[in-house]
């Protein structure tokens, strides 16, 4: 048979025959993806076939009874993205900019909600895109297969792995106004060891004349295979991120509104000294070992620390005419460490003639927080939002001079069965138990406060198949979520709430048009809702409701045009605040409507290039609870230009972003000043977005 080239979807692979043709379809997301987005294919789409959903292991995306958004690596290089919040702007559900990620218009916890490869990690410090494989996110509630966890979904980073076959890339980037990115990918293979390597050095400035961002990522992923059944995956990384000069946040004083046409350039919002500067260690393994009879144990364990010094300044409007006070240090915590574990045994057995695809795991963490010993608000003086003042430094806090102030352990254990009834219909259940312990902890050491408590988290699904490439579902699932900690400022402030209990109903149809990926999802989640009360005591006294709709396409339409994106609809309403003013209102900093469209044009006359348009909308959301105050409605458009060839055996693309096109100014995010609000009648917090900005870069794959 004669050999041939294939350009495979998204990579570049050289494959020798049909048969090796036929296993790399059915495999796009295998180990084999060496380039992602460098040469052009009739089928080059974003689609993904297969995602983790924790102990039950890797499950065929169209077959899961749960709202899950994956976004590959090729949409990350192709949109020349620098961080994983950047990603979640593409999943139109994910509100992740500036702030903890949360999906369903609940923000997520710090270590509950995150992972990599399915080991909990903290969401309170950067991580760099170019490590991972995919962003895989679980929208709503996930206790029953993950322990206790807000129902702002599971948010999972899987570590690219080694190739099979050698690959040596370089990239080079430029961000205006002269930010240069280097990056070296290195995969080779001998024996039964496999290793893959990334470096990456990005310096300079960007949109701010102050400002500075750097990026140090040297990460390295370790396969071993002593065995047919047996697979070792080890890695480390260590990721240094410094962001100074950047906006600050914007806090608002009771009835203060939100400026308009904030300029996010101006010096003054942000400080040339002030910033973020995170250090990121992670080192983790997984074995997997195949037991026969399609029965699979795998186990794993990652260590992480995040050590953060944060100056980002905040700037508190106390007046209608602009009035702010600047202050820094703002943040209460300067160091996390996270030990988390996994084990899951997995496979099939038939009884009563019926097919049960079995699961047990075991999934937690321990997780400590320190507090510098020199900790609150450095105040840095008062000025006016039209003629900021650029404050200069004062003297910092040691954020290394530190004591451990909380401890966190968590641990639950769960058991799932799906259970096919026919060929078309199939039941799946899934149950945890989760065991929480937390201690607060005083700079002498002395323990101020703690808490024990333990439960059951469940859920359930009907699956219903009316042909293999369509699927329809209802699930319901009650999930625990560990308790807030009062505010300072609250008469019991340190005291950290029993465990919460939120519901969820979601009914889904998926279809897979052979080209294309169609989702709905229709939910409602229920949930136990904190705040600081009229006596000044925090405590779990409101409901919050959450309705909405998600609508999601992946694909492409005829020969030429690839799309990913989609709608989100939601009412996300607060009640029984004991106040007529902010009862039965929309949650503070929540759309009714998100909507992000990615669409790329290949042209037809001139198979290199590609042309590619982003639109990005976000409508109304109010910025008190009361619902007097509201920000506007943004669209942002970013658009772009993508040149693929093969020069002989080297694979290049040329890629040119313009990142808001129009020079939209906008607030990124609106948030409370909590996690929960803490104060049902408080006005909001906000970033500001990035101005218009062009991205270039070279990829090169020798």
């Amino acid at each position: 048979m004669m050999n041939r080239t294939f350009w495979a979807v998204g990579t570049v692979t050289v494959v020798a025959g049909a048969p090796a043709l036929a296993a790399a379809q059915e495999q796009a997301d295998a180990p084999d993806i060496v380039v992602n987005g460098l040469l052009p294919a009739s089928g080059d789409t974003y689609r993904t076939e297969r995602v983790d959903v924790g102990p039950l292991g890797s499950r065929r995306l169209l077959d899961t009874p749960y709202s899950i958004s994956v976004v590959p690596v090729n949409l990350a290089e192709n949109q020349q993205l620098q961080n994983v919040r950047e990603l979640f702007r593409y999943i139109p559900s994910v509100q992740g900019e500036n702030i903890r990620p949360q999906s369903r218009g609940l923000q997520a916890g710090v270590v509950q909600n995150t992972r990599i490869d399915g080991l909990n990690i903290a969401a309170t410090t950067d991580y760099a895109i170019e490590q991972f494989d995919r962003i895989e996110v679980l929208n709503g509630l996930a206790g029953a297969f993950y322990g206790p966890a807000s129902p702002a979904g599971t948010f999972n980073y899987v570590l690219k792995r080694p190739t099979e076959r050698a690959l040596s890339a370089l990239k080079f980037g430029y961000t205006s106004d002269g930010n240069i990115l280097a990056q070296v990918d290195l995969s080779r293979r001998t024996g039964l060891i496999a290793a893959r390597v990334n470096l990456l050095s990005q310096d300079g400035q960007t949109f701010a004349d102050v400002s500075n961002l750097r990026r140090k990522l040297a990460s390295a992923a370790i396969d071993i295979q002593p065995a047919a059944r047996t697979r070792v995956e080890l890695n480390a990384s260590y990721y240094r991120y410094t962001a100074t000069g950047f906006p600050g946040n914007f806090a608002f004083a009771a009835g203060v509104p939100f400026p308009k046409d904030l300029d996010p350039r101006r010096e003054g919002y942000g400080l040339g000294w002030a910033g973020d500067d995170n250090m990121t260690k992670l080192a983790s393994g997984r074995l997997f070992q195949g037991l026969g009879d399609g029965w699979e144990l795998m186990a794993g364990v990652l260590a992480m620390s995040n050590d953060r010094a944060s100056t980002v300044p905040t700037l508190t409007v106390t007046s209608p005419n602009g009035t702010y006070r600047a202050t820094t240090v703002n943040t209460t915590f300067s160091f996390d460490r996270v030990v988390s574990n996994v084990a899951a045994l997995r496979g099939t057995i038939y009884a009563a003639g019926l097919r049960h695809e079995i699961s047990i795991g075991t999934t937690g963490f321990t997780w400590q927080r320190y507090t510098p010993f020199r900790t609150g608000a450095i105040t840095l003086g008062t000025a006016n939002l039209a003629a900021p003042v650029a404050f200069g430094e004062p003297a910092l806090p040691d954020f290394r001079d530190r004591y451990r102030s909380q401890t966190t352990r968590q641990q639950a254990l769960s058991i799932g069965d799906t259970v096919s009834l026919t060929d078309q219909f199939s039941l799946q259940a899934a149950l945890s138990q989760s065991w929480i312990t937390a201690r607060n902890i005083n700079r002498s050491g002395a323990v101020t406060s703690r808490y024990s408590d333990d439960g059951l988290s469940p859920a359930a699904s009907i699956i219903f198949k009316p042909q293999d490439r369509m699927t329809a579902y209802l699930t319901y699932a009650s999930s625990l979520q560990q308790g807030d900690a009062a505010p300072t400022g609250a008469a019991n402030a340190g005291e950290t709430l029993a465990p919460y209990r939120s519901t969820q109903w979601e009914a889904g149809y998926k279809v897979d048009l052979d080209r294309i990926r169609l989702v709905l999802a229709l939910y409602k989640i229920r949930r136990p809702y904190a705040f600081v009360g009229k006596e000044n005591v925090f405590a779990a006294r409101g409901r919050q409701h959450n309705r909405g709709a998600e609508l999601t396409v992946n694909g492409r339409v005829g020969e030429n045009l690839n799309l990913f994106g989609g709608v989100a609809l939601l009412d996300a309403k607060l009640f029984d605040t004991g106040s007529a003013e902010t009862s039965d209102r929309q949650i503070l900093g929540l759309p009714k409507r998100s909507l992000n469209l990615l669409a790329e044009y290949r042209l037809p006359m001139w198979r290199e290039v590609t042309v590619t348009a982003d639109v990005s909308h976000v409508s109304r959301r109010p910025t008190d609870f009361r619902n007097t105050q509201s920000v506007d409605p943004y669209t942002l458009l970013d658009v772009g230009l993508r040149y693929q060839v093969k020069v002989g055996e080297q694979a290049m693309a040329l890629r040119l972003t313009v990142n808001n096109l129009f020079d939209e100014r906008y607030w990124a995010n609106v948030s409370p000043t909590g996690q929960n609000g803490y104060n049902s009648v408080d006005n909001g917090t906000g970033t500001l977005g990035a101005p218009r900005n062009v991205r270039l870069s070279l990829q090169v794959a020798l």
